[in-house]
């Protein structure tokens, strides 16, 4: 994912939403690109992150104005992802290039907890649905465990082969996915009670930019090799069955024949197999999608783009549901707490509020 850094002057702009499915003007939020929101579990407060080493806070009105309230400062570099407490609504956590992962008090915008352990850009940030642990994962390729309370690290669970830029925890917080790039651009899927790999989804062939669980056993997953996909990790500590053996051939007996698969002729090229944890593939979109998010109550996935694309997608469908282009490339999307609007962050440091309407 490329990482650039702006310099644009921060202007405070209040954005107003007009009647439902048109599409109001992004708000000037940040003074570089914004890399990261998320809306608290209450859905009145809205975070965004942004390359200009703060966080901010917006008031999410009823009538949809956003409205700035506070500013968090204090990373000594860009700020890659922010993740709100699941039960104690004064805490935020953030990641940033400065290697380093902090919890804050909103209440007084006063950092509480520190974490450092990682060697690099710290990308990815993800509470424990039960709000007791903290994962973190990052440019140095590391996935990592930490007592949110002290900021002591809990575990080192293991490392991709290169960068992780996303984390989710499964609803019922048994299992943590991070996902990243590397030769195989793979998902892992962690079990948190043992702190160990649980198994691997394979498929993707360029970077897996987001990952996010639509359910304890449903894993969503966005890479820019322009595709969306679903995967299962039911059943994913099972070994393996060895295929059926065709009794009217004997490998053996005949040189010709693969004794892997007495079908196949050893001359014919290797065929890729599909990881059958694979459910179904969307796509290819229209150019790299970055973020993406979950609604629990509409079962909706939204997708945001690089080339500012932003569509939502139900995971029983071919097509997306909606779609609606910012001219501005995306980097992060979160829905509000109805589930009737998106809001994505941009690299001109804007953030925009979609109505998703009918």
């Amino acid at each position: 994912m490329t990482r650039i850094r702006f310099t644009l002057l921060f202007l405070g702009i209040v954005a107003v939403l007009p009647s439902a499915g048109a599409q109001p003007a992004p708000i000037k939020a940040h003074g570089a690109l914004v890399h990261a929101v998320a809306v608290s579990p209450d859905g009145k407060t809205l975070a965004t992150a942004g390359f200009d080493n703060v966080v901010k806070l917006w008031e999410i009105a009823d009538d949809g104005t956003l409205k700035e309230k506070k500013t968090l400062t204090g990373h000594t570099g860009p700020v890659y992802a922010v993740a709100f407490h699941p039960t104690d609504a004064k805490l935020i956590a953030t990641a940033s290039q400065d290697k380093t992962a902090r919890i804050w008090d909103m209440t007084d915008a006063k950092m509480k907890t520190e974490f450092k352990g990682h060697a690099d850009i710290v990308d990815a940030i993800a509470f424990s649905p039960d709000g007791k642990s903290l994962a973190t994962a990052g440019a140095d390729k590391a996935v990592k465990l930490w007592n949110q309370t002290d900021g002591k690290e809990l575990k080192a669970l293991g490392v991709h082969d290169g960068s992780v830029y996303s984390l989710a925890f499964s609803p019922d917080g048994k299992l943590l996915a991070s996902a990243g790039a590397g030769k195989d651009n793979l998902v892992k899927i962690w079990d948190v009670k043992e702190q160990k790999e649980l198994t691997q989804l394979k498929g993707h062939e360029q970077p897996v930019t987001a990952v996010v669980f639509a359910g304890n056993e449903l894993v969503v997953t966005a890479s820019m090799d322009r595709t969306i996909r679903t995967w299962t990790t039911k059943g994913a500590a099972s070994a393996p069955k060895d295929p059926p053996k065709d009794p009217k051939v004997d490998p053996k007996k005949d040189p010709k024949v693969d004794p892997k698969d007495p079908k196949k002729d050893p001359k014919d090229p290797p065929k890729e197999m599909k990881d059958p944890k694979e459910l179904k593939k969307f796509g290819p979109t229209t150019d790299d999608p970055y973020g993406i998010a979950w609604h629990e109550k509409t079962k909706t996935a939204a997708v945001c783009g690089y080339s500012g694309q932003i569509t939502t997608w139900a995971l029983d469908a071919d097509k997306p549901k909606f779609t609606r282009t910012i001219k501005n490339p995306g980097y992060c999307v979160a829905f509000t707490l109805d589930g009737k609007s998106v809001i994505t962050g941009h690299d001109n440091g804007t953030v925009a509020v979609t109505p998703l309407g009918k």
